[in-house]
């Protein structure tokens, strides 16, 4: 059995964005606040089942994984994760950005970059190398649910260092609005969600920020510790002159 609570480190974007507000209205939680959100009516009258189609993502809040779900090590203390995100944070840093858009991978619908983006792969294994003295070693039942016979040989050499298979060159950002989708679903609920993004007329992002995300037991929701803000190697740059 996984050992709680548990931590993540996520992107979230800023709680007083239009793009949180977009999230968790559609997932039906604030992970800022540990809220449940009503779902925007006109969604619920095209898709009176959204409830259901979102009940997985709702679990986590609405977030791009960076370092994936883990318990702690014996040992450390969330005063300790506080303080490393702290120190990560404050390394100066490209800042990525990227052009945000809702696509279906895999089964379920997110927002993904239009295009790939190195400063955000490197903030991603930044993050994987650096937070994972504070996981605790994976469970035999963990490493079983990940069902490592589907994984690449990559992968599952990856999940035995990190306990997660999709990092390095396995990640890929995305910010889930759904579970997966049947084939009958998927292109309706795809269109549904790209034309409720599209009326946020948002074609930049920084990924300015990064998340410690908590879940205090197994059937609590993931709820937002603190946020922390990236320093940009250009802002750094710029106090030095």
């Amino acid at each position: 059995m996984t050992p709680l609570p548990r931590y993540a480190i996520y992107y979230a974007p800023d709680l007083d964005s239009d793009l949180h507000r977009f999230g968790a209205a559609l997932l039906g939680y604030d992970a800022g606040s540990g809220e449940a959100m009503p779902f925007p009516a006109d969604v619920l009258a095209q898709a009176p089942d959204w409830a259901t189609l979102t009940d997985d993502p709702r679990k986590y809040g609405f977030h791009g994984t960076l370092k994936a779900p883990f318990p702690l090590a014996a040992g450390n203390t969330e005063a300790d994760l506080v303080a490393a995100c702290e120190n990560f944070a404050a390394t100066p840093r490209a800042i990525p950005v990227i052009a945000p858009v809702v696509r279906a991978i895999s089964g379920f619908v997110a927002v993904v970059p239009a295009e790939p983006s190195a400063d955000l792969g490197a903030l991603a294994q930044h993050c994987v190398e650096t937070f994972d003295r504070f996981r605790a070693p994976m469970t035999p039942e963990d490493r079983a649910r990940r069902r490592p016979e589907a994984l690449t040989a990559r992968q599952v050499e990856q999940l035995d260092r990190f306990g997660y298979p999709y990092v390095l060159n396995d990640f890929r950002f995305h910010m889930t609005l759904t579970g997966r989708l049947t084939s009958e679903r998927g292109a309706p609920v795809l269109a549904m969600l790209q034309e409720h993004f599209a009326a946020l007329d948002l074609t930049s992002l920084r990924i300015d920020r990064v998340a410690l995300f908590r879940q205090d037991d197994k059937s609590s929701r993931f709820r937002i510790v603190r946020q922390f803000t990236l320093v940009s190697t250009q802002h750094r740059i710029s106090q030095l002159r």
